[in-house]
């Protein structure tokens, strides 16, 4: 039972890395490929339909980290505070920014919300990829079910960089999904947007991936990493942005836009196979980690979770491929937002 939770838990939080990461990349192009007012508001019409329905496999993934891994939970959100509190200040300010711009008549009101929008877009990715990390490198867990991240082990290069290619790579996604979903210059500007974004981020990869072997992905006396799933993961990830590249140079947006989902997907799956049987690696005392057995609630708990699970979890599901259907299709001029 614990192992199908891990399974569920794996599967929402990879659909948040891929539908919200496409709301986050969308920001971050915003600048580049919204060059008047008439062009952010159709960049943002595309978005529209999606970006409150994306964000429900978060809260989704956050509760089930509440219900079946209630240890985890407790002990991951209070020992990284600091970047779960800058994850959740960017979703509200980038929430906020997409429903409110259209609201402001005024040109100066609108360039505050566009410097949020971006903001909105940055800072989650950023957050997220410094999680994913941190997972990989450890956290200073002496037991008890509690820790506190230093500045050195929040700044640690690996960290950052894993921060700054998930930027990169969402940006290059939401470019992507721009070239699929918007119309004239706007996907035009998104697929060329896309395809800088894919290249810079195939070298944050490979720059990751060398800091890795430089610096150690973990301490030496900590849990040893799954190599096998690290490597995949590390040579993968450069292949389908390369393809991505090459998707949209050949004007195949949907082929683009589907390499670029499976490589914002990827660091989850990656991170959970290479720390398994651990959920939160321990990088001073081995046996201070939380194994899944160990974080997993009882399985009285679970048996109960389950029968609320086979029905949520096809209802978001069919909620997510009910959007996609009804919103199929270019968008081709600006509405509300």
């Amino acid at each position: 039972m614990d192992i199908l939770w891990l399974a569920i838990l794996g599967f929402l939080l990879t659909g948040s890395f891929i539908l919200g990461g496409y709301d986050y990349g969308v920001q971050l192009a915003l600048p580049f490929t919204a060059r008047d007012e008439s062009s952010r508001r159709q960049a943002l019409a595309a978005l529209g339909p999606f970006f409150f329905g994306n964000e429900v496999w978060l809260i989704g993934a956050a509760g089930v980290l509440f219900g079946a891994f209630p240890i985890l939970e407790g002990t991951l959100l209070s020992g990284a505070y600091p970047l779960i509190v800058a994850l959740l200040l960017g979703l509200v300010a980038g929430k906020s920014a997409v429903q409110l711009r259209g609201r402001t008549g005024g040109a100066p009101g609108r360039r505050v919300w566009d410097v949020l929008l971006t903001a909105g877009g940055l800072i989650p990715a950023m957050a997220l990829g410094m999680l994913i990390g941190l997972l990989l490198t450890g956290v200073p867990l002496h037991g008890g079910h509690s820790f506190t991240l230093s500045a050195g082990e929040v700044l640690h290069p690996f960290v950052l960089l894993c921060g700054l290619t998930t930027v990169l790579v969402f940006a290059a996604h939401g470019g992507a999904f721009l070239a699929l979903r918007a119309g004239g210059q706007v996907a035009a500007r998104g697929a060329a947007f896309a395809r800088r974004a894919a290249a810079w981020a195939v070298l944050a990869a490979v720059a990751t991936a060398a800091a890795g072997l430089a610096f150690g992905v973990r301490p030496a006396n900590a849990a040893p990493i799954n190599a096998a799933p690290a490597i995949v993961a590390a040579l993968t990830l450069p292949a389908l942005l390369a393809g991505a590249r090459a998707a949209l140079a050949a004007a195949r947006p949907g082929l683009a836009f589907t390499a670029t989902a499976a490589a914002a997907g990827l660091p989850v799956v990656a991170a959970g196979l290479a720390n398994y049987p651990y959920l939160l690696v321990s990088s001073v005392t081995p046996s201070a980690g939380l194994t899944l057995a160990e974080s997993a609630a009882d399985g009285a708990t679970l048996q109960t979770l389950t029968g609320f699970g086979i029905v949520i979890v096809p209802v978001i599901l069919g909620y997510q491929f009910f959007l996609w259907w009804a919103f199929r299709g270019r968008v081709a001029r600006p509405d509300y937002f």
